[in-house]
């Protein structure tokens, strides 16, 4: 499949391929012949992902609850490139591109469910989630499935270990900056790292501080005073080895997960990882946010993976189809992408059932995420982590200032400058729907 990029995606989504199977005619009897039977089309159809393989499992443990409950023969199957989309296909944030190079490749959801006969009140779901999953007019072009938003978790046991309280996690990047230091003395040589570096500094950092890190209409705009002033600290930490980068992806989850490192900002769908990591009694937090900045602390962001619906398939697919959406919404496994995927509930009567459960096992990571969101994690719409070719320009432009190879004003000129050429000479890129 080839990708095609909008600004004005938030998030990630899943890739189904469906596939037609027509039965053979039926044979000639001798002596006196039949007419072949009319070839039949089965509703057999399939979910594409390309996700890993503990992503994978999960995946197929859906499949199976659902194939089981509606008596419906999905298939999981593998995302390749160059494949037509299926009737369900599942994004991630970083894939979205895929998705947008070929709009006439895909159908609106609304469309899709109306025409299935099983139309749905997607005017419950929930206004965080509503960037990159609607048209202008407010109509659901894709089911934002795994949704979540930057928090910062930390491992109690390390605060303890360097005489910090375990309850106070720093709700400042510059009070944060004294416990990373105690943390180091304490024997971290990780005393704090990042997944997501795009989506969390530049678009989570810039919303949090009340800058976007774009406008409405795609122009970016990450290169203000307070983005050079965060990454410019980035390179201090850096250099004092407080902050470690292993990857533009989520790669240093795996290294908070192992106990190597004592702090860390990614997605607060990852609780759900965290769980079983190795010597952490997990904390979390809203992300820190910049205290010198007006106006004080805004809004994050929420994006995530979404599942979007391939066109030319068969009605009797899009039948089965709109049953697998329908299920998703279905309370109960809203409740289970909550506790099992650690998504954000997609609709508010969703959103109510689980925030009372998980808070009665203890669990705050959702009431944190809301809490970040404030009601406004669709705004703005626009994400740099969505953008491909714009995304690896910023990685590359940060990595140089955090490996003291560039001043953190040059590196984030270059990256809003190139990106914006790059914008500027692709126009698909600034249509605000594919539809």
């Amino acid at each position: 499949m080839s990708y095609c990029i909008r600004p004005l995606t938030v998030a990630i989504t899943l890739a189904l391929a469906c596939s037609v199977v027509q039965a053979k005619p039926a044979k000639a009897v001798k002596p006196a012949a039949k007419p072949a039977a009319t070839p039949t089309v089965s509703a057999e159809f399939e979910l594409a992902h390309n996700f890993g393989p503990a992503g994978e499992e999960r995946l197929q443990a859906i499949i199976d609850r659902f194939n089981k409950e509606s008596g419906s023969t999905l298939k999981l199957v593998r995302l390749e490139k160059g494949d037509k989309p299926a009737v369900l296909n599942l994004m991630r944030r970083y894939d979205m591109s895929d998705v947008l190079s070929q709009p006439k490749a895909f159908v609106p959801l609304h469309d899709m469910m109306a025409k299935a006969g099983q139309p749905l009140k997607f005017g419950e779901l929930s206004g965080d989630l509503k960037a990159g999953a609607v048209d202008a007019k407010g109509k659901v072009v894709a089911l934002p499935v795994l949704y979540s938003t930057p928090v910062l978790f930390y491992n109690k046991n390390a605060f303890r270990k360097a005489k910090l309280d375990p309850e106070q996690p720093p709700k400042t990047w510059f009070e944060m900056q004294g416990m990373l230091d105690k943390l180091q003395d304490a024997g971290y040589a990780c005393p704090y790292t990042s997944s997501w570096p795009v989506w969390v500094h530049v678009d989570n950092v810039s919303a949090i501080s009340g800058v976007p890190a774009a406008t409405e209409k795609g122009l970016l705009t990450f290169n203000g005073l307070p983005q050079v002033k965060h990454l410019a600290m980035m390179a201090t930490w850096s250099k004092a080895n407080y902050f470690k980068l292993f990857g533009r992806r989520n790669e240093a989850s795996a290294k908070f997960h192992e106990g190597e490192c004592a702090m860390i900002t990614t997605d607060s769908r990852e609780h759900v990882d965290f769980r079983d990591a190795k010597g952490v009694e997990l904390g979390v937090a809203p992300m820190p946010y910049h205290d010198d900045v007006y106006g004080g602390r805004q809004s994050s962001l929420a994006d995530g993976a979404s599942l979007w619906v391939g066109a030319g398939r068969t009605p009797a697919q899009y039948k089965q189809a709109a049953k697998f959406v329908s299920f998703m919404l279905s309370p109960e496994m809203q409740l289970e992408m909550v506790r099992v995927y650690g998504g954000l509930p997609m609709t508010s009567v969703a959103r109510a059932a689980a925030h009372s459960k998980l808070l009665k096992d203890d669990d705050k990571t959702l009431e944190i995420a809301y809490a970040s969101l404030k009601g406004n994690g669709s705004k703005p719409a626009v994400r740099v982590a969505n953008i491909d070719p714009v995304r690896i320009i910023t990685d590359e432009e940060m990595e140089a200032v955090w490996e003291d190879k560039k001043p953190a004003k040059a590196a984030l000129d270059t990256a809003v400058s190139r990106g914006n050429a790059l914008l500027g000479a692709k126009p698909l890129l600034k249509k605000a729907q594919p539809f």
